[in-house]
């Protein structure tokens, strides 16, 4: 399960293949009439490179699902202004509470299921707090689904069986491209994210590196067929930036809804109140505050008036009079 490359360690075969797959997914809430056209290209690794450059206890054991949720919460919070980036030792305790993992025994190190870790995030929260609403299955075969969930939530998330080519050898640096190579191999499950795309395919993070997945090998192993899933993870501030690019191209309330059928607490959103117009003010004539004017005037046995005087007669008779 452990390799050696460039006196690195890499461990590969900590992800382990999911029972079932996902039970809500992206294309059942989209609304392709109303959805904004993705851009061509989109990157949201640049402000999260502290925690992306991070292997979170990756080249030691093999908590690829764990170490990929916090590269999540790195590009969220990086791309609001402050990145967030735990240590190695907490990333580590995550995955004994989620896992069981003892350090003192090495059989432990048994790896993850991914959904088993979304689950856990649901009820107990990421490092920083932030708790997980839900997660969606993408599908994978489909560039147009696969870009639009990255636009609007800002993270995909990969459970998939690496061919043995692209570990051995593993990568030497960021930069490197995964394209088609061969049949999946079950004990490489591996857990990546995905936080960009381009022409060419997906911008991948994982073991401190950042890569890229071509559309070619996305759709082969990244399909339930071949031992992949692909999901979008969803916490309020990514809901909130979906609904801000996206506010008719999905049904939220149903979304929303389904999430807390599942064991989701996330507020419907509520249509605002139509705003009641102001009471429009009726218009005054030159007559009407003339009459106003004199009508103090009148009131007086005085027949001889100062300035001041007729000020505070006119204004006596306008503030009496005019339309509240």
């Amino acid at each position: 399960m452990k390799h050696l490359i460039q006196n690195t360690h890499f461990v590969v075969g900590g992800r382990i293949r999911p029972i079932g797959g996902p039970k809500l997914h992206l294309r059942n809430y989209l609304d392709k009439s109303a959805l904004p056209v993705p851009p061509s290209s989109i990157d949201y690794t640049s402000k999260a490179q502290a925690s992306l450059s991070q292997m979170f206890g990756n080249d030691s054991v093999g908590d690829c699902v764990i170490a990929g949720g916090n590269h999540i919460v790195g590009v969220e919070t990086g791309n609001t202004g402050n990145c967030f980036v735990p240590t190695t030792a907490q990333v580590l305790s995550e995955y004994s509470a989620i896992t069981g993992y003892n350090p003192n025994d090495p059989y432990t190190d048994q790896g993850c299921n991914e959904q088993t870790a979304f689950a856990y995030w649901m009820k107990h929260g990421f490092l920083n707090g932030t708790k997980l609403l839900g997660w969606i299955g993408v599908d994978a075969t489909n560039q147009t689904e696969v870009e639009q969930a990255c636009y609007l939530f800002e993270n995909l998330f990969f459970g998939i069986e690496l061919p043995d080519k692209w570990v051995n050898p593993f990568p030497s640096g960021t930069g490197f491209t995964w394209d088609v190579a061969g049949n999946p191999d079950p004990e490489n499950g591996h857990c990546i994210i995905g936080a960009g795309y381009n022409n060419s395919g997906v911008t991948i993070a994982t073991w401190g590196m950042t890569g890229n997945l071509t559309w070619n090998a996305l759709k082969k192993y990244c399909i339930a067929k071949n031992g992949g899933e692909l999901y979008v993870l969803l916490t309020p501030d990514q809901i909130a930036k979906g609904q801000s690019k996206a506010p008719n191209g999905i049904d939220w309330s149903e979304l929303i809804g389904d999430f807390n059928s599942l064991g989701g607490n996330v507020p419907l959103p509520v249509n605002p109140p139509t705003p009641v117009p102001p009471t429009p003010i009726s218009q005054v004539t030159l007559a009407q505050a003339e009459d106003w004017a004199i009508s103090k005037f009148n009131e007086s046995s005085l027949s001889k008036f100062s300035k001041s005087q007729i000020k505070t007669y006119i204004n006596r008779g306008l503030s009496t009079n005019w339309p509240k």
